[in-house]
């Protein structure tokens, strides 16, 4: 093992060990109308990650105000850092609009906190897969 692999194995132990909470990363189908009811229900969901992550705001003090519907809502950024070896299913990626939900967290005012993912970075030298996002909330 060079000195690199060490470092990175390493770095990746303590990013792993840093990551406290558990989230579901997936896609979310389109929403589906019941002609019988009336009534417009959510599509199925594609999961393709449920397990540790961190989850850090990155700009939180420059959320952007945008119009949505009839109300106004502030998006903020979050880095979601997942663990650098995880892996997808076969075939999938990871596209700007699935979404990634915080299940538990030392901060209880996360839990069930949507993240929207608007990009994802990969490298063969980082330490964690990380994936940008934000909450439209």
């Amino acid at each position: 093992m060079s000195a690199l692999d060490a470092t990175l194995s390493a770095g990746r132990a303590e990013a792993e060990a840093r990551m406290r909470e558990q989230v579901c990363l997936y896609r979310q189908g389109a929403d589906i109308f019941d002609r019988t009811t009336g009534q417009t229900l959510p599509g199925p969901q594609t999961v393709f990650y449920t397990g540790k992550a961190r989850v850090k705001g990155i700009a939180a003090s420059t959320g952007e105000d945008k119009q949505a519907g009839e109300r106004e809502v502030v998006l903020r950024e979050y880095e979601v850092g997942l663990p650098w070896a995880t892996a997808l299913p076969p075939g999938a990626r990871v596209l700007p609009g699935d979404r990634i939900e915080v299940v538990t967290s030392g901060d209880p005012r996360m839990v069930g906190l949507v993240l929207w993912v608007t990009g994802s970075v990969f490298s063969e030298q980082s330490t964690a897969w990380r994936i940008r996002t934000e909450d439209r909330s």
